[in-house]
């Protein structure tokens, strides 16, 4: 990019797409930017970074530093103080000032008297012109440097030390960046922290109760609170709550036809007790939602709402606003489908609508109602259906007002669509995780993930199970695949969930298929949650491990190391500081014990080759001693990994 008549600025960091997204940050953070700038000539160059929250009319600014001369890559900073949509930009101007100062410096250390004179003939000049551009203290302190480049008889050294005070060259400096052009801004949103880090667990309200065939109610879901905050969950995520159609209703097990008693998928949504802002009576009353919300407030979590946009036939938008739908030849609306699975009891909306404005808004007021009762986090169901134009509106219409909200993307689809999402403005996304089993296809696939580019837009969640999905390890590996993969998924990423069952080591599927036999989808689910074989305490020690260990709520710090056994994976990760460090060897096969050797790389710890250094496993309690070269076994029915705190 040409930046006044001479300069350019390109190659900016951090910047997505070449500025057209927003890059994403953690409120407290500090943002980084890097470019190369340069121009012809042998002249000096000053750059400064510019920054201010959208909607400010005033810009801070920041000098930037020349980091690589050979490369003309220069590095400033800004700080995100704030949950905010922020703006930077770039400035760089010919130095003219600081071109003269060396060059006087070096005159004066050679001892050349008749250049010194010339040189600061040539110093008046040009402050003479910054004073004409100067008003105020400013020009009073330029005119103050003319009297004293003037002034007859000083020793050389002097005028040298009055020329280059850290006021006046700062004074000097923001006259100067007055007189070149800048570059377009780029924008940054500066999220809460809760955007990177989170253990979050979803369940079904109607499942919460203690009775066979009866729902379930939000007061019901409240008493498991306790049992949620218990195993270190930071986020209580709910199936839709919404009133269920009738039209339709899918039986147990999916079946066409629903028995009397069957509740009908939660994601076939609206009757004639309302739509998208309603609360199925069988779970309570808005009342009592209000209640849960501030229930798991007290107890340290938030509530995340499933947002879902489609329509039972007995939706009160379908007689509102039947454009909204898409019609057969004979005038019917057409219900949902996914080849090979049919959803005759859901309408998809038609974005292609001509009244899609008030489709628009209506779709806003129910993400502005829900945020009125306290939820600040939406899952968003199948996103990768609908417009990207439209999630670039409302996250962003949202977010102006709201900041603090979070929108995970659950879309379970192609790259470069999970990636576009995340673009415009996706605060977290579901990823392939749930299908990456072996060594090659993990170290792949998150290898990927923490590239720079990646890093400035993408925020993976790695959740382990969905009601949708339960993997083939955990069908087949029982007990010892949930804790590996509970560990995995802990671990690699700082924001991990489960779907309820979980914790029960639940893994009975359909022959042949990733769904679960008797899928709560469908039915309610009374359960035993303290019965034999749960893995509850397991799953606290590890969320305490996550919270106690700063290292853990990073991503772009996973760094991967060698070992001699496929079946082991060995990664690590750290704080920038070395203050917290973690190594983690996991044995991916749920059904033998592995061992292998497992290489440390001492130099990036600040140890010398061939230092001992204690390691203690978070999940015994055993203290080691380790070096550069370690044996590692690891039995899948005692632990299924070593995650290790170096001393």
């Amino acid at each position: 990019m040409k930046v006044g008549s001479d300069i350019r600025i390109g190659q900016i960091t951090p910047e997505v797409d070449c500025g057209e997204f927003t890059v994403k940050r953690i409120m407290g953070e500090t943002c980084s930017v890097d470019a190369t700038i340069f121009r012809y000539g042998h002249e000096s160059l000053a750059c400064s970074v510019k920054w201010r929250k959208i909607g400010e009319r005033r810009f801070f600014d920041a000098p930037m530093k020349l980091i690589n001369p050979g490369l003309d890559r220069w590095s400033g900073q800004f700080p995100l103080t704030d949950n905010a949509r922020y703006e930077f930009l770039i400035e760089a101007w010919t130095d003219r000032y600081a071109a003269w100062l060396a060059e006087l410096k070096k005159r004066v250390e050679a001892n050349q008297a008749k250049e010194v004179a010339s040189i600061l003939l040539e110093g008046v000049n040009l402050c003479e012109e910054l004073a004409r551009a100067a008003t105020g203290s400013h020009r009073k302190e330029i005119l103050r440097l003319i009297a004293d480049l003037r002034r007859p008889n000083q020793l050389p050294q002097h005028v040298v030390d009055i020329a280059e005070r850290r006021e006046l060259l700062t004074t000097i400096r923001r006259l100067q960046q007055k007189q070149e052009g800048n570059m377009k801004p780029r924008q940054v949103i500066s999220d809460r922290p809760r955007a990177r880090f989170g253990a979050w667990y979803e369940m079904f309200v109607r499942s919460q109760g203690s009775v066979t065939g009866r729902s379930g109610t939000l007061r019901d879901a409240e008493l498991r609170l306790e049992d949620v905050s218990a195993m270190g969950f930071d986020v209580v995520y709910l199936a839709p709550i919404h009133p269920i159609g009738h039209t339709n209703r899918k039986g147990r097990d999916n079946d066409l036809k629903a028995g009397p008693g069957d509740p009908g998928s939660p994601w076939a949504i609206g009757n004639q007790d309302g739509g998208h802002t309603a609360i199925d009576p069988a779970l309570g009353t808005i009342e009592d939602f209000d209640h849960f919300v501030m229930a798991a407030k007290q107890r340290g979590m938030e509530v995340a709402m499933d947002f879902a946009i489609q329509c039972s036939p007995d939706h009160p938008w379908v007689n509102e606003h039947p454009d909204w739908f898409y019609k057969r030849p004979d005038g019917t609306i057409k219900y949902a489908e996914n080849p090979p699975k049919q959803y005759e009891d859901t309408y998809p909306i038609n974005f292609d609508t001509k009244d899609w404005k008030n489709l628009w808004r209506e779709l806003k007021r129910v993400i502005v109602f829900w945020v009125g009762h306290g939820v600040k986090i939406f899952r968003v169901d199948n996103p990768h259906t609908k417009p990207l134009r439209f999630w670039r509106w409302l996250i962003d219409d949202i977010q102006g007002d709201h900041p603090e909200v979070i929108f995970l993307s659950e879309a379970f689809t192609r790259p470069p669509m999970m990636q576009a999402l995340a673009k415009i403005g996706f605060t977290q996304s579901y990823t392939y995780f749930t299908w990456r089993n072996t060594k090659a296809e993990l170290t792949d696939y998150l290898t990927e993930l923490i590239q720079p580019e990646m890093q400035d837009y993408f925020r993976p969640n790695f959740f382990v199970n969905t009601p949708d999905i339960l993997p083939e390890i955990l069908q087949r590996g029982g007990q010892p695949a949930f804790k590996l993969r509970l560990i995995l998924a802990a671990t690699l990423s700082p924001s991990y969930g489960i779907y309820s069952g979980f914790e029960l080591c639940e893994n009975e599927a359909k022959p042949g298929t990733e769904e679960y036999k008797d899928s709560e989808k469908y039915q309610i689910k009374v359960r035993d949650w303290n019965r034999a074989g749960n893995i509850k305490a397991f799953i606290q020690r590890v969320n305490a491990i996550r919270r106690e260990n700063p290292a853990l709520h990073y991503f772009s710090n996973l760094r991967f190391y060698g070992s001699d056994n496929d079946q082991i994976l060995f990664y690590c990760k750290r704080t920038v500081d070395r203050s917290n460090s973690i190594l983690i060897a996991a044995n991916l096969d749920p059904f033998h014990p592995q061992a292998c050797t497992v290489h440390v790389p001492l130099g990036e710890f600040g140890l010398k080759n061939g230092a001992k250094f204690k390691v203690s496993d978070l999940l015994t309690g055993a203290d080691y001693v380790w070096s550069d070269t370690n044996y590692v076994r690891l039995d899948p029915n005692v632990e299924p990994a070593h995650v290790l705190r170096l001393a």
